[in-house]
C-alpha cells in the first residue's frame, strides 16, 4: 500500500483522463492510481523526459506541452473524458497570479472546445468570511483558478485542501524538519491558528472519484481529515508519534510570513520561495465548512485518515525509502531549461569546463554504484566544509540549498532533485548529467560518466560545465577556478576510491568462499 493508495477500481467504462503536473508532487501519484482504478491516461508535460524513469511510465500516454499554451493544451485535450488541472505558478514573482489566471483560461476554453466532459481542480481550502483581497496571494490566486474553471462552461469538481500530509509533502516536510531539529522553538502567531489537514492518500481517493461525478454536479467541494487542530498541536502529535521528546512552543506575535519563511527555510529543506506562501497560508484559520464530497466519493472504515494515522504512514515510507514524490520533484520556479551545450559545434557563448578522467581498479558495477549514490546524506565526496558552504550561500541567496536530499538514497531518475541539483539525464550503469539549480549567474552542469580505456580498465570521467550570463558570471567562475582541483579533482578520486573499496569488499567474501 503506497502513500497515494486510492479506492479499488469502479466496475464502469474506462475513462480517458489528461493529467497535467504530472511531475509534480499529487500528478506523479494520482497518474498510478487512476489507472489502477482503469482509466487510460495522458499527461501534458513541458519535459516528458522527466516521466520517462518513473514506474507507470509504460502505462501512460505523454505529451509535449504547456499550460500556457494554448495550442499543445488543445492537442492535448483531444478525445479527453475527463481533465486534472494540477499545476500553479505559486510565488514565482510579481507577475505569478497573471500567469495562473491566463493558464486557467487556456484551460477551461480548450477543455470546452475538445468537448472534455469534467475538470478536476486542487485548489486550496480558504478562510470563511476573509475577503479576496485580504488572502495571500497564493490563497488568493488558488481561489481565483478554482472560479475561472468554474465559468469555463465545462462541469467543474474543484477540491479544496488546506494541510496536505504524506511522504516528501512540503508541509509534511516543514513539519517534520521543524519538530526534529527545534526542541524549543520561538514560534510566530500563526501556530495557534486552527487547520484541519488531510493525508494524501484521501486526497487521491478524492481525486480518483471526481472522475465519475454525475455531470450535474458543478461545485467546490471542501476536503479535510477528521482533525481540526493548531500547527502548534500539530507539532506535538509529530513529536508523539515519531518518539520525540515533549518540543517547547513559544509563539512571538511580531514574526511576519516574511521573517516566518526566513526561519522556514533556515531550518528545514524548504526553500524562502515555497516557505512564504505556505506560511502566508498558515496566517488563516483554514476549516471545512462541509464534507459533501463523500455523497459521491464515500468513505469507508477508517477513511479520512486521522492525522495521527497519515503522520504514520508518511514516516513509515520515509524510513522504508518509499517515498515516492516530493514536493521537489516540480522544477522550481525560474529553473533554467536551455539544452546542454554540445564540445564541437555550440555557438552559444564562453563555455567553461573542468574536466576529470582516471582509471580505477574497481569494477564498472561498484563505480556506477557510488555515482548514482552521490548527494544527500552520501555527500559529494570531497571538501564538505565547501559543499556546506555553497549550499549555505545558496540559501542565503533564496536558492534550495543542499538540504533537498535525494527522494531515494541509491536510486536516482530523471528530473529527480539532487540537493541543489536536478537529474537532467541518466543511463543506467553509463552516464549521470546534473543541471544545477542553485543561484548562479550562469547555467551550470556536473556530468559523471563510466565505461573502460582501451585496456579494459575501469575509466571515471567527470566534467564541470558552466556557461556565464554577463561579466558576473565570468567573474564567478573565476573566482572558484583556484578551488575545482581541490573541490572537483578530489571528488573524481574520492569517488574512485569508495567504488575500489566496496570492489575490494564483494570480493573478499567471494574468496573466502
Amino acid at each position: 500500500m503506497s502513500d497515494g493508495e486510492a479506492a479499488p477500481a469502479q466496475h464502469s467504462p474506462a475513462l480517458r483522463c489528461l493529467v497535467t503536473g504530472a511531475t509534480g508532487y499529487i500528478g506523479g501519484r494520482l497518474v498510478p492510481e487512476l489507472l489502477d482504478a482503469g482509466h487510460s491516461v495522458r499527461c501534458l508535460a513541458r519535459t516528458p523526459e522527466k516521466l520517462r524513469d518513473h514506474p507507470w511510465a509504460g502505462r501512460a500516454g505523454v505529451v509535449r506541452g504547456d499550460v500556457t499554451d494554448a495550442g499543445s493544451v488543445a492537442a492535448a485535450m483531444r478525445g479527453i473524458d475527463v481533465a486534472y488541472y494540477l499545476v500553479h505558478a505559486l510565488n514565482t514573482g510579481s507577475g505569478f497570479e497573471e500567469k495562473d489566471r491566463a493558464a486557467a483560461r487556456i484551460f477551461g476554453e480548450q477543455a470546452r472546445a475538445a468537448g472534455v466532459r469534467r475538470i478536476v481542480y486542487l485548489g486550496g481550502l480558504t478562510p470563511d468570511g476573509v475577503p479576496d483581497q485580504e488572502l495571500s496571494p497564493h490563497l488568493r490566486s488558488r481561489a481565483e483558478v478554482g472560479r475561472i474553471l468554474l465559468d469555463s462552461g465545462v462541469p467543474t469538481a474543484v477540491l479544496r485542501a488546506a494541510v496536505i500530509i504524506g511522504s516528501g509533502s512540503a508541509s509534511f516536510e516543514m513539519l517534520r524538519y521543524l519538530t526534529e531539529r527545534l526542541p524549543v522553538m520561538v514560534t510566530p502567531s500563526w501556530v495557534s491558528t486552527r487547520i484541519q489537514p488531510i493525508a494524501v492518500r484521501d486526497v487521491l481517493r478524492y481525486l480518483v472519484g471526481s472522475a465519475r461525478l454525475p455531470a450535474g454536479v458543478h461545485r467546490s467541494f471542501d476536503i479535510g481529515g477528521p482533525d481540526v487542530m493548531t500547527y502548534r498541536d500539530m507539532m506535538r502529535r509529530f513529536a508523539a508519534v515519531a518518539g520525540l521528546p515533549h518540543r517547547l512552543i513559544l509563539p512571538v506575535p511580531m514574526l511576519s510570513p516574511r521573517l516566518s519563511s526566513h526561519w522556514i527555510g533556515l531550518v528545514t529543506p524548504v526553500p524562502r520561495s515555497l516557505a512564504r506562501p505556505l506560511a502566508e497560508s498558515l496566517r488563516y484559520e483554514v476549516v471545512c465548512r462541509e464534507h459533501d464530497i463523500a455523497r459521491y466519493v464515500p468513505d469507508g472504515p477508517g477513511v479520512p485518515f486521522t492525522f495521527s494515522r497519515a503522520l504514520q504512514l508518511a514516516l513509515q515510507r520515509v524510513q522504508d525509502a518509499q517515498v515516492t514524490t516530493r514536493w521537489s520533484s516540480a522544477s522550481l520556479p525560474g529553473a533554467p531549461s536551455d539544452p546542454l551545450p554540445t564540445d564541437p559545434d555550440w555557438a552559444g557563448g564562453s563555455l567553461y569546463t573542468d574536466r576529470r578522467q582516471l582509471t580505477t581498479e574497481a569494477t564498472p558495477e561498484a563505480l556506477w554504484q557510488i555515482v548514482e549514490g552521490v548527494g544527500g546524506d552520501n555527500g559529494w565526496y570531497s571538501f564538505p566544509l565547501a559543499w556546506s558552504v555553497r549550499g549555505s550561500l545558496d540559501r542565503l541567496a533564496g536558492g534550495v540549498g543542499l538540504r533537498r536530499g535525494r527522494r531515494d538514497a541509491q536510486r536516482l531518475r530523471v528530473g529527480d532533485s539532487l540537493d541543489f541539483w536536478r537529474v537532467e539525464a541518466i543511463e543506467p550503469g553509463r552516464l549521470l548529467r546534473l543541471r544545477a539549480e542553485m543561484r548562479l549567474p550562469g547555467l551550470a552542469w556536473l556530468e559523471m560518466s563510466v565505461d573502460r580505456d582501451e585496456q579494459g580498465r575501469t575509466r571515471y570521467r567527470q566534467r564541470a560545465l558552466f556557461h556565464p550570463r554577463g561579466l558576473l558570471g565570468h567573474a564567478y567562475w573565476w573566482s572558484v577556478a583556484p578551488f575545482h582541483s581541490l573541490v572537483f579533482g578530489g571528488m573524481a578520486r574520492n569517488i574512485a576510491g569508495a567504488a575500489e573499496r566496496r570492489s575490494r569488499a564483494r570480493a573478499e567474501p567471494a574468496a573466502g568462499g
